[in-house]
Order: structure tokens, then sequence, then C-alpha cells
């Protein structure tokens, strides 16, 4: 009776093994998910104030809405696996954003742009493999991952910007004004309304 006892349960741990490490996967990701939304919530407030650039408030304020409505799904997917989610972003994350925190300006800009393509990067890594997963976290990162690639394409775009835009990053252009061709008489400059009034 015992033995077969012991069999029976042997064979119940062993089939459902596969399944508790998918969970487990699940529960990890989803984890590691909400706290990232949290943290790009508070990376979207603190670019609202910190920005000086328009596109990165901007930017800033599409962070803080799409990742607050990822959030709530997360939320419930988390739920719906039996786990408790997480309150807050993780500590590096929290790091992360001190370390911001402390720029203003063009500089905080610069270092906001860089940190959102490397995070969304990585992100979008995550979420594809999760993504392959027939439960509440493989849906929530299928339906998820639209709005960080508009998000990457959103922090790309605003790096190569900054790039061309930023004055101080770049010297200005010489323009080179092509000789009259022999024989013609170069262009007469026009005379300005100040000029007339003389």
């Amino acid at each position: 009776m015992i033995t077969k006892l012991g069999v029976t349960l042997g064979l119940a741990i062993l089939f459902a093994a596969p399944c508790f490490a998918q969970d487990a996967a699940s529960q990890k990701f989803l984890k590691e998910a909400i706290e990232g939304n949290f943290a790009e919530v508070e990376m979207g407030q603190l670019a609202k104030k910190q920005a000086s650039s328009d596109g990165v408030r901007a930017f800033g304020e599409m962070l803080e809405k799409d990742h607050s409505a990822a959030n709530q799904k997360a939320t419930a997917a988390a739920t719906s696996l039996g786990m408790t989610p997480p309150t807050s972003p993780n500590k590096k994350q929290t790091a992360d954003y001190d370390k911001m925190s402390k720029l203003s300006g063009a500089q905080f800009d610069k270092m906001f742009v860089t940190h959102m393509i490397a995070d969304h990067k990585k992100d979008i890594k995550d979420y594809e493999k999760a993504a392959k997963k027939k439960d509440a976290a493989g849906s929530y990162a299928t339906e998820t991952l639209p709005t960080l690639r508009k998000h990457l394409e959103a922090a790309q775009s605003l790096s190569a910007g900054s790039k061309t835009a930023n004055p101080a990053a770049n010297p200005p252009a010489v323009i080179a004004v092509p000789a009259p061709a022999a024989g013609v008489a170069p262009p007469a400059l026009e005379s300005t309304g100040a000029d007339k009034a003389r």
C-alpha cells in the first residue's frame, strides 16, 4: 500500500516538474517585467522634469503612460499565476534612477536616451522569449512587445536627432559658395529695408 502510494506520488511529482519549471520561469519573467514597468514609469516622470528637449520630455510622458498601462496587465497576469507581484523597481533600477536624477539639461537627455535604448533592447529579447509561453505571462509578453518596439524606435530616433540637432556636439558647417564662372559678374547683394531708408 505504502509502496503503491509512493510510486503514484513519485510519478505525480515527475510529471508536474516541467509544469513547476514553466511556472517558475513565467513568475520570474513577470516579477522582472513588473519591476521594469515601475522603473520606466519613474524614469518617464524624471524625464518630464529634467530633460532639456521637448522630444525627450514627450518620450518621458509616453513611457509613463504606456508602462503604467502595461503594469496593470502584468500585475493581473502575475495574480492569475498565484504570485504576489512586486510593488517597486529593483535595487539596480533604483540606483540607475538616482544616478540619472543628478543630471539635467543636455547631459541628462543624452544619458537618458542611451539608457532607454539599452534597456528596451534587453527588454525586447526577454519579452520575445516569454512570448513563446502558453500562459498568462506569454499573453502579456506578446501583447506588450509592439509597445516596447515603438519605444525603442522613438529612443533611437531621439539619439539620431541629438547627433544632428545638438549644436554643441557638432562644429558649425562651413558653406562653400562657388566662384562665379569666368566673365560673369558676381550677384549683387540684396539691400535690406534699413539700407533703403538711409
